[in-house]
């Protein structure tokens, strides 16, 4: 009999928004012998979906559900219909029905980049479940480089002839995920593929961009201070994880993060930038090791 840990199974869970309601997709990874009580959620970063996470789900395959949802407007799930509603505060929102959902008392949340601002925002709730936070390569102040080198990406309409081609072209905006095989980064771009037609586009709404390209100095700097203030209510353990060349997640900012609210755990890995991906094996054991402690 095939082990279902292997291949995760798509569900969907329905989300309130300004405009009515959407559909949020996402990926259980869980046993045939039933349900556990140890949950794991893996949210990821502005233009990827919940398929980065197939190794490090099938590394924490013994005794966990890890769920990885495809954030609104990527993936499997649904559009929206106000473009400017791409924010945190509705992604936090769709995450907060998904728990519901799930039906745990308290989870385990790792986060890329957006996933971990999601995840600061969670885990600042009053009651929050969240027991054990990871943060991968992001933090209250975001380095406008990355951020400037992000935007001048994210919904570009672009098209391939094929998944190889697909792959380089990927490639050459994702070198801070640092080193990986063909075989491992083919992994990883197939499940941000869609066809159209005998072409190949990307699997996300162009349109997540518009709030990032619509910000201010002004509203960045507000944005910062209500994460700063967020991430201060934190009282769970936290580790962040941060790429060693990242320009996105500072130095002095992880320091910072270390030295406040719950005083994260930093772990650096060399040769990598924004973000790791948690697909070698050395990131993949600092990971499970942290959530394996808390569990």
């Amino acid at each position: 009999m095939t082990d279902p840990m292997n291949e995760p199974r798509l569900r969907h869970v329905q989300c309130l928004d300004g405009r009515g309601l959407h559909r949020m997709a996402y990926w259980l990874w869980e046993r045939e012998n039933g349900a556990t009580d140890r949950v794991l959620v893996c949210a990821h970063g502005l233009s990827r979906q919940g398929r980065d996470f197939d190794t490090l789900a099938r590394a924490m395959r013994d005794g966990w559900r890890v769920v990885c949802p495809d954030v609104v407007g990527r993936g499997e799930s649904d559009r929206l219909a106000d473009p400017s509603a791409y924010q945190i505060t509705t992604y936090a929102a769709d995450m907060v029905t998904l728990l519901a959902r799930l039906d745990a008392k308290t989870v385990h949340w790792f986060g890329t980049s957006m996933g971990g601002l999601i995840g600061i925002g969670l885990a600042a709730l009053p009651n929050s479940p969240i027991s054990r936070l990871v943060l991968n390569d992001v933090g209250p102040a975001i380095d406008p480089v990355g951020i400037a080198r992000i935007a001048a990406y994210i919904g570009l309409p672009l098209t391939w002839a094929s998944e190889d081609e697909a792959a380089d072209y990927l490639l050459t905006i994702s070198k801070g995920f640092g080193p990986h095989s063909r075989e491992q980064w083919l992994a990883l771009t197939r499940p941000m593929l869609r066809r159209d037609g005998d072409r190949y586009r990307l699997h996300y709404d162009p349109a997540i961009g518009v709030p990032l390209r619509a910000m201010t100095v002004a509203a960045a700097g507000a944005g910062e201070a209500a994460l700063w203030a967020a991430y201060d209510a934190i009282r769970c353990p936290t580790l962040v994880l941060r790429g060693a060349d990242s320009d996105v997640l500072a130095p002095a900012t992880a320091a910072a993060m270390a030295a406040r609210g719950p005083k994260a755990r930093v772990h650096e890995f060399a040769g990598v930038g924004h973000a790791p991906m948690i697909v070698a094996a050395d990131q993949v054991e600092v990971v499970r090791e942290f959530l394996d402690a808390g569990a």
